[in-house]
């Protein structure tokens, strides 16, 4: 199980890499732009990913920033927010790396935003995380092409086959 997690801990690092380097060639005003987005902007969209991976992991280590509000933009730069997405990549796959083979089976307790108990196994748990951010990212690469660029391949199968 860990090994099948740490590929999608990779792939995501990988992903979140190039829609960053992507966006960055946009100018400020177009990432910040109104677009009819559900969490309003491309920035939008990019703060949300790492707002509910902070949530996420909060619940899962009980470390670390976290957020009630699914909307929150902690940073207000394109940088900043970058180099968040770059530690938040890092500590998944720490996490990911370091959880016993046991723990994966097992369930993780935690209080939502609106601070109601649940309890879900771990692995409902990761794969929802890296699911989220794929459905996120998806249309953050949707961004980009209606703001006239090419935005890089993402899909896992690129990942894996960098020459595809």
């Amino acid at each position: 199980m860990r090994d099948h997690f740490l590929r999608l801990a990779a792939y995501n690092a990988w992903a979140n890499e190039r829609l960053y380097d992507a966006a960055a060639a946009l100018p400020d005003d177009r990432l910040t732009e109104k677009n009819g987005a559900f969490f309003g902007s491309l920035f939008g969209t990019l703060s949300h990913i790492l707002i509910a991976d902070r949530i996420w992991m909060h619940r899962l280590t009980g470390e670390g920033p976290t957020h009630t509000n699914l909307r929150d933009r902690p940073f207000e730069t394109l940088g900043e927010l970058w180099m968040a997405r770059e530690a938040m990549d890092r500590r998944i796959e720490g996490y990911v790396s370091a959880l016993p083979a046991d723990a994966y089976d097992g369930e993780a307790h935690y209080s939502n935003t609106r601070g109601d108990p649940h309890h879900l196994p771990r692995t409902v748990i990761l794969t929802h995380v890296f699911n989220h951010q794929t459905h996120h990212r998806g249309q953050a690469h949707h961004m980009l092409s209606v703001f006239g660029m090419d935005p890089p391949p993402l899909d896992l199968l690129y990942f894996y086959l960098p020459a595809a």
